[in-house]
């Protein structure tokens, strides 16, 4: 798990970016303004920062500066704007952003640089790379690979008499149907770590419901993080 930083003065933006970062598992701040982002700064060390350029007190780029002069750019930043320039983000990169994002920003944009940036600070920083390694490795990928009886094993599935690749069909077809989804669920949310954003993605499902869908299933969300 990684601890990240927010800075945005859009409410709306800041709870997208809080939510769907706290799904791929990292630990998430958030500041409204640059006066916040200073004492967030100042109280914690950051693996990732996701800065805003036009905010109503300070600038962007002027906390990015001020942070490169104080010695207090220890980690990437991305940069964030919708109505930014060339030169703006060319000077924000000079002063040492790692990258600049445009909004609106894509899913895949976002997730990408902040695995990007990540992996940048991991190797910069010993300590960060036991931590980034502890936090990103998903579920085995082998699982995928598993034969149907190590499947059905694996999900805690019945594979007795009447079970036919690891379900139980002596069953009424709602309550089979049920227990498929289920084990379904529970397999994507272990190989993806339990990500609800990846997941969707997979699964094609809106996000909300999805959410909806596992918790009618009593599926334990918990449990996909862990594995």
């Amino acid at each position: 798990m990684a601890n990240l930083l927010v800075v945005d003065d859009e409410l709306g933006i800041r709870d997208l970016l809080s939510e769907i970062l706290n799904d791929e598992g990292h630990s998430v701040d958030l500041a409204e303004n640059a006066t916040q982002a200073r004492i967030a700064r100042n109280a914690n060390d950051y693996d990732l920062v996701l800065l805003d350029i036009w905010m109503p007190d300070t600038d962007g780029v002027s906390l990015l500066k001020e942070w490169a002069a104080t010695g207090l750019l220890t980690m990437p930043v991305i940069m964030m704007s919708g109505h930014a320039t060339i030169d703006t983000a060319v000077d924000a990169t000079r002063i040492g952003a790692f990258a600049f994002l445009e909004k609106p920003i894509t899913l895949q944009k976002l997730l990408k640089a902040v695995e990007q940036g990540l992996a940048r600070h991991a190797s910069r920083t010993a300590p960060s790379v036991a931590v980034v390694s502890a936090a990103t490795v998903s579920a085995p990928a082998p699982c995928a690979d598993l034969t149907v009886p190590q499947l059905a094993a694996s999900m805690e599935m019945d594979a007795g008499p009447h079970a036919h690749q690891g379900f139980d069909l002596d069953r009424p077809l709602r309550e089979a149907r049920d227990g498929f989804e289920k084990a379904y669920f529970e397999f994507h949310l272990a190989r993806e770590g339990g990500s609800m954003t990846r997941v969707a993605e997979k699964t094609g499902l809106e996000r909300t419901h999805l959410y909806r869908k596992l918790r009618q299933l009593g599926v334990d969300l918990a449990r996909g993080k862990r594995n």
